[in-house]
């Protein structure tokens, strides 16, 4: 597990606690309750672009691995390397 994966892990664990403690208590204002549910909105809102974030950079790690996996095969089926792999393994297998 990576860090970020942890943090986002913390930080939804967190959340859940916050919200779960937020019904647990009475509402000291109870014709009101714009404001805490308002709260939570941002809480959720903020959750999720982290979430997003994570997403984002996980993306851009595998677009990168895969951008050096291919660059690696195209160097090896060039013409002139493909040459001296196969005149290589010709001359390891003794033809």
């Amino acid at each position: 597990m990576t860090m970020r994966e942890r943090e986002g892990l913390i930080a939804r664990i967190r959340q859940v606690r916050r919200v779960a403690a937020a019904r647990d208590q009475p509402d000291s204002r109870a014709g009101d309750p714009e404001p805490d549910l308002l709260e939570v909105l941002e809480q959720r809102v903020a959750h999720l672009e982290r979430l997003l974030e994570g997403l984002q950079d996980s993306v851009h790690r595998e677009s990168e691995r895969h951008s050096k996996l291919i660059a690696e095969l195209q160097d090896q089926i060039e013409p002139g390397t493909m040459g001296a792999a196969l005149a290589e393994d010709a001359r390891n297998r003794g033809l």
